[in-house]
């Protein structure tokens, strides 16, 4: 028989009252309760307080693990979405960091060319012009720069340039700010060179490849692969013993030579303020000693004509 059709059919309780004698009851629990865990556990209070909380504790456990997992869910869940944002923020600092680690490898590489440049130093000392490379005219025979520096800078035509690795070329042709350099490998330069083992003499003249061209070469014996070439110092024009290159052969014969200066790139120079060998030498030391007792030599004295000794006398021989 359904519930509806026995005796409490009709039986209606008032929803109000029901809810308003449940929680006086949780009230009174509550309460007891309080006064219970101030009050010392003594005797069958304490007894049955623990026989509940047996009871009571795997149960409490089983509806725990729920609230526990969704807290782990809800903590891998912050955690995968803090990560995601600090890995973004820390790829746009690697971004920025990478940035500074290139500006700074290559303001150390200036830095270290520059350091370079002005180690150089000739024997005896030049006057030199640091400058930089502004623009490459390069053509079939041609090869020239333009440096940042002219004649305001004190620069002349026919003056040698250098980098820190070896000779450059020669400048051609200035303005107050600017001036044009023929490197060695122009077909129009031609600049007088030494072997540095054999000390033979030859021309290095440019035919617009890399390797410009040995000729007109004096000695026997005087070229080998490898061998260095330096600058001679003939005509005037450049010092003697800049490093300019190394021998080699070249696929039609030729005798050429492997330029110092490409090993680098030609950006950054000196233009050395060389003229003629008379600068070389400081006047001061043109009149030392003994050249300069020349002008000084005392007045000479009047004194008595030397006369010539009389002849010995020979003895006449015994009769």
């Amino acid at each position: 028989m359904a519930f509806r059709d026995g005796p409490f059919e009709n039986l209606k309780v008032p929803l109000m009252w029901t809810a308003a004698l449940a929680v006086a009851l949780g009230l009174a629990a509550a309460a007891v309760l309080l006064v219970a865990d101030r009050r010392q556990e003594t005797g069958g209070l304490a007894a049955a307080r623990a026989g509940a909380e047996s009871a009571i504790g795997p149960v409490n456990g089983v509806f725990a693990y729920p609230v526990r997992w969704i807290g782990s869910v809800s903590d891998w869940v912050g955690s995968y979405f803090f990560a995601v944002s600090e890995n973004r923020r820390l790829r746009e600092r690697v971004a920025e960091l990478e940035a500074v680690r290139d500006a700074n490898l290559a303001l150390a590489n200036v830095n270290a060319r520059y350091e370079a440049m002005l180690g150089i130093r000739t024997q005896p000392r030049v006057p030199m012009a640091t400058a930089r490379s502004v623009s490459d005219a390069r053509g079939p025979f041609a090869r020239a720069r333009l440096i940042d520096v002219g004649t305001a800078g004190g620069v002349k035509v026919g003056n040698p340039v250098i980098n820190e690795h070896g000779l450059v070329g020669r400048v051609s042709g200035t303005s107050r700010g600017v001036s044009r350099v023929v490197l060695l490998t122009d077909a129009s330069s031609q600049v007088p060179v030494l072997i540095d083992r054999s000390d033979a003499r030859a021309i290095l003249r440019g035919d617009g490849s890399d390797n410009p061209r040995l000729e007109y070469i004096r000695g026997q014996d005087a070229l080998e692969v490898g061998d260095q070439v330096l600058s001679s110092g003939d005509g005037g024009g450049v010092p003697r013993g800049l490093p300019i290159g190394v021998v080699a052969k070249g696929v039609d014969g030729s005798w050429r030579v492997k330029l110092f200066s490409d090993r680098g790139a030609i950006d950054f120079v000196r233009v050395l303020k060389f003229e003629d060998f008379s600068q070389l030498v400081e006047p001061d030391v043109l009149m030392a000693p003994p050249l300069a007792g020349l002008g000084v030599a005392p007045a000479p004295v009047a004194a008595a004509p030397a006369v010539p000794a009389a002849a010995p006398a020979t003895a006449e021989p015994a009769r």
